[in-house]
């Protein structure tokens, strides 16, 4: 059976190095024999901001899980989000492209979740975490930041840039994605002059000349931890006796 890679862009300008790293993931995964789906969200134009103004016929008071919802069942989702879910559901393996602005992925991807992440349709009450509608998908974020490796660090002034990530994962995670370790490249930003310019310009190419090699060890690629539904109480809360992973979801005291 055919794989398909969906190639999820979040960067404005498609000739920076984030789309040039976007390019190179879609490039190795044709080479692989998959067929590639593109999600460039700036250049499509997606419309990042949920409300009732993208609905024919939105809940009132607005609720955007019951306008997402109401709209899937009746089949009239917004003709951009109907394209991203499929997509969505087609893809086995999802490549996000994005730098990291203001210690979060932009706004944009923010949206793309807010919307695409269909309530009914990818996700619901009953269905999410380890029974996630998107189970078996396995998600890659290729990374950009403008700070140095050694501020992006557990001790760096600039805060890990892998905690910084957690929201997007997590957001996932809910759905049933797994989500691989993420490949982060620091220091890309436009005001390296000279040999400094000439030694990024140098890692960048390397970086993108290894893109085949990451997509082709995908499925062996480490993942991201998340604690399994069973080790949390009936009231959601972490049980005594499970691992902690991350610090947003740890033992009280």
């Amino acid at each position: 059976m055919e794989r398909t890679t969906l190639i999820v862009l979040a960067h404005p300008e498609r000739r920076s190095f984030c789309g040039a790293w976007a390019e190179a993931s879609a490039a190795a995964a044709a080479a692989q024999g998959d067929r590639v789906l593109w999600s460039d969200l700036y250049g499509m134009g997606f419309h990042p901001a949920e409300g009732p103004g993208r609905y024919a016929a939105p809940p009132a008071p607005f609720d955007a899980l019951k306008a997402q919802e109401q709209a899937a069942a009746a089949g009239d989702l917004p003709p951009d989000i109907a394209a991203e879910v499929d997509k969505i559901r087609t893809a086995d393996r999802i490549v996000f492209h994005f730098p990291i602005w203001w210690f979060a992925p932009p706004a944009m991807l923010k949206g793309w979740c807010d919307r695409a992440l269909v309530h009914g349709l990818l996700h619901d009450v009953d269905r999410r975490f380890d029974t996630g509608l998107l189970r078996g998908k396995r998600a890659l974020f290729c990374v950009t930041t403008g700070a140095r490796e050694t501020e992006a660090g557990p001790d760096g002034k600039e805060g890990e840039t892998r905690l910084l990530l957690w929201p997007l994962a997590h957001t996932l995670r809910y759905c049933g994605m797994e989500v691989a370790e993420p490949l982060i490249v620091h220091g890309v930003h436009g005001y390296h002059e000279g040999a400094r310019k000439r030694a990024l310009e140098a890692r960048l190419t390397q970086v993108l000349a290894a893109q085949g090699r990451i997509l082709a060890d995908l499925a062996q690629r480490p993942l991201m931890p998340f604690n399994a539904d069973a080790d949390f109480d009936a009231d959601g809360r972490l049980r005594p006796d499970a691992p902690s992973h991350w610090p947003f979801i740890r033992h009280d005291g």
